[in-house]
């Protein structure tokens, strides 16, 4: 059960707005999330309640083998792709996860925010 008031971040990806080959099921997969969540939005709307998706691009982290922070040629490519110049860290992604649950964000709801640093634009 959830109490009145609350507030859902679902996690996505910035591959559902740009293609990188092999990422088909998972970018799909994401694309669900970010779906559920504009429905998750409305239908809990009415008890205070609010939902939203973040949509991290490149992270340093240890998602698929740690394959960023493990090879250095492709955290060079992966920071050239972004308008801040460099892969993201963990906290660039959990600052806004706990902004979202916070009352200053009371009236975003059903968003899909990317936090990616400006990645491929």
């Amino acid at each position: 059960m959830m109490n009145d008031g609350g507030r859902v971040v679902n996690i996505s990806t910035g591959t559902t707005r740009f293609v990188v080959p092999g990422y088909s099921v998972y970018a799909s997969m994401k694309s669900a999330i970010e779906t559920f969540t504009r429905y998750l939005a409305k239908e809990i709307g009415s008890r205070g309640m609010a939902a939203n998706v973040v949509a991290p691009g490149a992270i340093e982290t240890d998602f698929n083998g740690a394959a960023i922070r493990n090879n250095p040629q492709m955290k060079s490519y992966l920071a050239s792709q972004t308008a801040l110049g460099r892969v993201g860290e963990a906290e660039d992604i959990g600052g806004v996860i706990a902004f979202l649950c916070t009352e200053e964000a009371r009236w975003i709801n059903g968003q899909r925010i990317e936090v990616s640093g400006g990645m491929m634009l």
